[in-house]
């Protein structure tokens, strides 16, 4: 039967539609970890601290698995396109189940760091290579309507993550052993699942090892010299001073590790690590600058909002979790939505215009806020983000995807993933800078609005108030406020914020209503950004999605060169008159084999089997 080319390519490539979807559930086990990581981790975090004697560390346990998972994702990519891509997912996901474990029977958080450290080298490919197979799996125009899938894990991931991390951080034990540790020990039964998944279903087709091809061993080094330092200073830099010593030695190094690895690039052509020859493509380029710009918004002022749900709203790490459901309904309905369309029309410019715009309104929405706003106003803020960046994640993979040929898909899916998180490092740092640089100016110019004020004297004067146990801190502050320490009252929302819980409301207000104002700052930051990310999506080129996935187009490729050769052989034959002499019937018959193989759909070793797995995978 003869493959027509407007069918959807599990209906015409070497994989139909059941075994794409075995492949899917074992990339989504693998993510389902290192998403789930994300969430998990954070709410036990102080537990954990307290009990490792290292609150002050806990910075770092972040640090090192940000860090090491950034710079590994574009190794994993370009190994991937070398070796392919199963044994580096399977490869990623037995380093992140040796780091949890480690990390589970930490007894310092120096050892806690450092695992943490492993933990991030395995989600750098736990996160970048399912990106990558879906692009060999599925042709662009069909592969946003499967990434519905991997954002429900993201998802799931998000509701339950801070759910079951309070739960663990809040038991002094389970089965023996301590409470917190299971919040790492979690993952060796899920991740063993996810191996027995992968090793099972992950069988893609026609993928062999490229032979010949040099590792770019340097320009590994060299991404590590030029992002580990960034990324430091990026993390640490608030604490540090961004004019240190700390921060300019990173400064100076970082600038020589990126002289050093555009350097390398060059002289490795088409084997680097991240083939600058990539950014000869107009989309491709686009494409990353878009990704950092909506990373650097969306990853500083989305972290701002569920703080604001914490330390304004007084909602638990779990609550809030639960309450950042609407942005993560917003992305979810975008994302199949726009998915759909791209799918069934083949066009995709118009989504990045529409998500910038939407998040965009979204960011203009939490301008307005202010602490006396109910809930319902931060949940249209949550959904008209989520609305869109559920039609920017997946649009922006597959246009880089789109622009690049079968063979760079790897390392061009990591090359975006790798600069989205750079730009989502550089808008924590700068916008927490932001925040917490404003709170004093806005915490100061609460205490000299009359109406706060009116209402703080008010509350001063009712002797329950000053009686009540609740409101011991924060009477503390006051009195350090008419003794003129100013820097105490400023300084207490960069400590334990704790108090403002069970402080009378009125008490808390000037604090509060400084936290938020700082808060808009930010949001108003985020918002420049992300209109020039509006700006540029206009001049994003939307070349035409091609209607066959990488590895159908690697295989038709192979077929015509085998079926070049076959000709070629039989003109030289025949210019040399090897078709009549009487001894060359050999020579005849081998190259109309070799036609009629050439011509052929294939070996069996290459095409789907009848149970779901494949023959010779």
């Amino acid at each position: 039967m003869s493959r027509t080319t407007t069918a959807p390519v599990e209906r015409q490539g070497l994989m139909n539609h059941r075994q794409i979807l075995f492949v899917i559930f074992g990339l989504m086990a693998g993510m389902f970890l290192s998403a789930l990581d994300q969430t998990i981790v954070g709410t036990s975090m102080r537990t954990i601290a307290d009990d490792l004697d290292g609150l002050s560390l806990q910075a770092w346990v972040t640090t090192a698995y940000l860090i090491v998972s950034t710079i590994s994702t574009p190794i994993y990519g370009k190994l991937s396109d070398i070796f392919g891509r199963r044994p580096l997912f399977l490869i990623a996901i037995s380093i992140f189940l040796v780091g949890s474990l480690a990390a589970g029977f930490s007894e310092s958080m120096y050892q806690l760091a450092i695992f943490r450290a492993i933990q991030g080298m395995g989600a750098g490919g736990l996160m970048a290579l399912p990106l990558t197979i879906m692009g060999d799996i599925l042709a662009p125009r069909e592969r946003a309507k499967y990434q519905g899938y991997f954002l429900a894990v993201f998802g799931v991931s998000s509701v339950i993550g801070p759910l079951v991390g309070g739960l663990f951080a809040g038991a002094d034990q389970i089965l023996f052993v301590t409470g917190w540790r299971w919040v790492f020990l979690i993952n060796i039964p899920i991740g063993i699942v996810a191996l027995a998944v992968v090793v099972k279903f992950l069988h893609i087709p026609g993928q062999k090892r490229r032979e010949n091809v040099r590792i770019d061993w340097l320009g590994a080094a060299a991404v590590i010299v030029a992002a580990v330092p960034l990324l430091l200073v990026a993390e640490q830099g608030r604490e540090w001073g961004w004019s240190s010593p700390g921060a300019l030695a990173c400064y100076v190094v970082g600038a020589v590790g990126i002289a050093s690895f555009v350097a390398i690039e060059r002289a490795m052509g088409d084997d680097a690590l991240i083939p600058l020859k990539l950014f000869r493509s107009p989309t491709f380029s686009m494409s990353t600058v878009l990704g950092v710009l909506v990373g650097f918004g969306m990853f500083g002022a989305l972290l701002t909002v569920p703080l604001y749900l914490q330390l304004v709203n007084g909602a638990t790490p779990t609550e809030s979790g639960f309450q950042m459901l609407p942005m993560i309904a917003g992305l979810m309905i975008s994302s199949i939505v726009s998915g759909q369309l791209i799918s069934r029309t083949g066009r995709y410019k118009v989504f990045p215009i529409t998500g910038t715009a939407f998040m965009s309104l979204g960011f203009f929405w939490f301008t307005n806020l202010s602490y006396d706003k109910p809930y319902w106003f931060m949940m249209i803020g949550m959904l008209l983000v989520g609305l869109g960046l559920g039609q920017l994640m997946q649009t922006l993979t597959i246009a880089s995807q789109n622009s690049v040929g079968p063979r760079d898909i790897g390392v061009a899916t990591s090359a975006s993933t790798f600069f989205r998180q750079i730009g989502g490092t550089l808008g924590t740092a700068v916008l927490f800078s932001v925040l917490f640089s404003r709170i004093p100016q806005t915490i100061a110019a609460a205490f000299v609005d009359t109406s706060l004020q009116r209402d703080v004297q008010s509350a001063l004067a009712d002797p329950a108030v000053v009686a009540d146990p609740g409101n011991a801190s924060i009477l503390k502050l006051y009195q350090a406020a008419q003794g003129g320490d100013t820097s105490s009252v400023s300084g207490a929302l960069n400590g334990n914020t704790s108090f403002l819980n069970t402080a009378d409301r009125r008490l808390a207000a000037p604090f509060l209503d400084g936290f938020a104002s700082a808060a808009v700052t930010v949001f108003w930051v985020a918002l420049a950004v992300v209109l020039v990310a509006f700006v540029l999506s206009f001049f994003l080129k939307a070349t035409p999605l091609r209607q066959k996935s990488a590895i159908d187009e690697a295989h038709d490729d192979a077929q015509a060169a085998s079926a070049a050769a076959a000709v070629a052989a039989q003109e030289a034959a025949a210019a040399t008159g090897a078709l009549v002499a009487p001894d060359t019937g050999s020579v005849r018959t081998s190259a109309a084999a070799a036609t009629t193989a050439a011509t052929a759909p294939g070996d069996d070793r290459d095409r789907p089997g009848e149970n779901g797995s494949l023959r010779g995978s």
